[in-house]
């Protein structure tokens, strides 16, 4: 118990028998008892408020520049990554090498998609489905700021072009900073806002990986190397079209002129149907040139065979009038990927007798 002169002592520990309307007199009559007490739970209150508020902001503004990487978008890349690094190898690549490879390509892909970001954030602040993004809102609301965002975006394509120059080779080096250069300035800068075509050639920024991660174990390229090359890019478009016709008023409203915007769903649908015949083909030519075999082939065939199916159903429903329900498609459509990538790597690892 403090002594009855300490100003800090609770009041019931001064005069613990008092009744409560002797408590109202004391406290009259030495306000000071009052003040200093309330200033000193305030303070202690304060204290863990901002506690919790720092660290609540702190992981606000980590998760707004994660959010600027795109982590989804990085996901997709490394999954076209690995299956050509198995397959330039003929088998398990270099665990340090690998490592380094995925490492430097995330930072790469996540420089790209800040500095995407950066560019687009006007018209992201417009369209409903990037409205949440850290910089679609200029002014207080913006979890980021745009400068900050410039450097963060700066700073990881600097640190993934030396972290694979060192680890990796001049190549794979030149191939992640073209990769970096022509999603900025080629899409997002050049053909983005000023041509229906933007996603077919601009999107071939998403396909070198695939050359990155071939380049990293050979030091050089090849035929195979092409064909997954061509695989990504003609998977890109009707993947990515699925998606613009499911938000085809976003882009509109921003003044983006993705195909959908700008084209009939029936010619959209063509479109796709093109790309779509042209993956399928790209997936089955590696069978001979890349020697696969049938762990690749059985699965390369079914698997490019309900792609089809899923771009003819969604053309019958455009054509019938009904829903055409476009991401049914673009959800497919990373399952494709995902598992042809995956048939590549059990191709080389397990042997065919």
């Amino acid at each position: 118990m403090r002594p009855e002169g300490d100003p800090l002592a609770p009041v019931d520990t001064i005069r613990p028998r008092m009744s409560g309307q002797d408590d109202i007199a004391a406290l009259r009559c030495r306000p000071s008892v009052v003040i200093i007490r309330l200033a000193h739970i305030g303070a202690s209150t304060l204290t863990t408020v901002t506690g919790k508020e720092g660290r609540e902001s702190t992981r606000g503004t980590v998760r707004a520049y994660v959010e600027l990487t795109k982590p989804r978008i990085i996901e997709l890349l490394l999954v076209t990554t690995l299956p050509a690094m198995f397959l330039a190898q003929r088998g398990l690549p270099p665990l340090g090498l690998t490592v380094a490879t995925l490492i430097g390509g995330s930072l790469a892909a996540g420089s790209a998609n800040a500095l995407n970001c950066y560019v687009d954030r006007d018209i992201d602040a417009i369209m409903k489905r990037t409205s949440a993004r850290p910089l679609a809102v200029e002014g207080k609301r913006a979890r980021v700021s745009p400068r900050s965002a410039l450097v963060f975006g700066v700073a990881l394509g600097v640190l993934s072009t030396l972290l694979l120059w060192v680890t990796t080779n001049p190549l794979a080096t030149a191939l992640t900073v073209a990769a970096i250069v022509m999603y900025v300035l080629g899409y997002t800068i050049g053909l983005k806002r000023r041509t229906s075509q933007n996603i077919v050639w601009g999107g071939s920024a998403g396909c070198m990986p695939v050359l990155i991660g071939w380049a990293a174990v050979t030091g050089g390229l090849a035929w195979s190397a092409l064909l997954l090359f061509l695989v990504v890019f003609f998977w890109t478009p009707p993947h990515f079209w699925a998606l613009a016709m499911r938000f085809r008023d976003d882009y509109a409203s921003a003044g983006v002129p993705m195909l959908p915007v700008v084209a009939s769903a029936r010619r959209v649908t063509t479109h796709m149907l093109w790309h779509s015949w042209a993956m399928v083909t790209c997936s089955l030519l590696l069978v001979p040139v890349a020697d696969t075999g049938p762990i690749y082939a059985v699965p390369a065939v079914v698997l490019g065979a309900a792609f089809l199916r899923e771009v003819y159903r969604l053309r019958q429903r455009v054509l019938g009038g009904t829903d055409p329900r476009p991401m049914r498609l673009f959800q497919f459509s990373i399952t494709y990927l995902s598992l042809l990538s995956l048939a590549v790597v059990a191709a080389v690892l397990i042997p065919v007798p």
